[in-house]
Order: structure tokens, then sequence, then C-alpha cells
């Protein structure tokens, strides 16, 4: 693959980037939450692995957005062709 677009390139990287990183937080917050399962969970607050999950939810949420809405290029040329319009 020598001929390869590289602005294609760059967006399949960070696809696939995100889509590891969203492996992990699956993995990883079952394993939380089997564990809370196991450890006895009595003691009356919210459950532990709550907080992971949101605070690490956050960063996959910016993840996506990067991955699949954040191509600051096409944003960039979409901007300018609004503004030529808007100038006409």
């Amino acid at each position: 693959m020598e001929n390869k677009d590289e602005q294609l390139w760059k967006i399949a990287v960070k696809r696939a980037a995100f889509k590891r990183h969203l492996g992990v937080y699956l993995i990883m917050n079952a394993f939380f939450w089997l564990l809370w399962l196991w450890s006895g969970h009595d003691y009356g607050g919210p459950p532990w692995p709550i907080w992971p999950m949101l605070g690490w939810g956050i960063g996959i949420a910016f993840n996506y957005f990067e991955a699949y809405h954040g191509d600051k290029q096409t944003v960039a040329e979409k901007e300018y062709e609004k503004l030529m319009r808007d100038k006409k």
C-alpha cells in the first residue's frame, strides 16, 4: 500500500485507535463490575465501578468525536465554504 491517501490514512489510524480504546474500556469495566459483585457490595453507597466508568467514558466520548467527527481539515473546509456562500 504505497499509494495511500495521507488524510484517509490518518483518519483510519484514529478510528482503529478508538476501537482499541473502546475494547479495553469494555473489558476493564466488565472486570470492575465483576470484582465489585464478588467482593461484597453492601456498604450503602453507589457502586464504586460507576466512577471509573463515568470518568473513562468521558475520555472515550472525546476519543470517538476526534476519530469520527474531528477532522479539522474537513471542518475548516466546510466553514470556509459556508463563509463564501454567506459572502455572496
